[in-house]
């Protein structure tokens, strides 16, 4: 990865100094000074990192409560007028199941009467009939007589 390296850079000044009234002779020395700065280089080396999870059994005590149902279906089979509200008997929750069903009769309607009135009426009615008649002929002769049969010419 990366890492730091500090860098120096000095400077130097030299500076002369005038004899000063003691006539001591001052003799120049070189100052130094010193910047730092930082810069990244890669290195080259590199940095591995491994993780894992572990895992650990404990035991653990609690106490823990359940309810226990128990459904009962109660065939009512009545009548209402309005649907039943749900109620709670104890610790019983009472839920009413209604259904609606349709009611068919028989019943007779009358819807009209057809009235039929007899009258006697009498009247004197002509009218020309064609009647038959079967007419029947009776004759006797005797085989000696030589006299015609009446009606006979």
């Amino acid at each position: 990865m990366d890492s730091s390296i500090d860098t120096m850079h000095t400077s130097t000044s030299t500076g002369f100094e005038e004899p000063s009234a003691d006539d001591v002779l001052a003799i120049p020395v070189i100052v130094e000074s010193v910047q730092v700065q930082r810069r990244l280089v890669d290195t080259g080396r590199g940095l591995r990192v491994h993780k894992w999870t572990g895992t650990e059994v404990v035991t653990v005590e609690e106490q823990v409560a359940a309810d226990h149902l128990t459904v009962e279906r109660v065939p009512i089979d009545r009548v209402v007028d309005c649907h039943p509200a749900v109620r709670q008997e104890g610790d019983t929750l009472v839920v009413p199941v209604v259904v609606e069903r349709l009611v068919t009769r028989v019943e007779l309607v009358l819807v009209e009467e057809v009235r039929v009135t007899r009258r006697r009426v009498s009247q004197l009615v002509q009218q020309d009939v064609t009647l038959r008649r079967d007419e029947v002929v009776v004759e006797r002769f005797d085989e000696h007589s030589t006299a015609a049969p009446p009606g006979v010419a």
